[in-house]
């Protein structure tokens, strides 16, 4: 496997975990709709996801050619 096909790879996974964030941040959301206090493990865990896409997303870019 090459570098490129290895950066293509992580691109996927940072939409993965692009999407993921998302849908921690739908829920927290949907909570605050209620009137309820959104759940701090699940911002968290968004934050956590945030993280994740950045360094992954910086990853790819260095593999692919390109300096982010």
């Amino acid at each position: 496997m090459g570098a490129e096909e290895l950066a293509a790879q992580l691109e996927a996974i940072a939409e993965e975990l692009g999407q993921l964030a998302f849908d921690r941040l739908r829920e927290a959301s949907a909570e605050a709709g209620t009137g309820a206090a959104p759940d701090p493990a699940m911002l968290a865990e968004e934050r956590r996801l945030t993280r994740a896409r950045r360094a992954v997303e910086k990853a790819a870019g260095l593999l692919g050619g390109q300096s982010t």
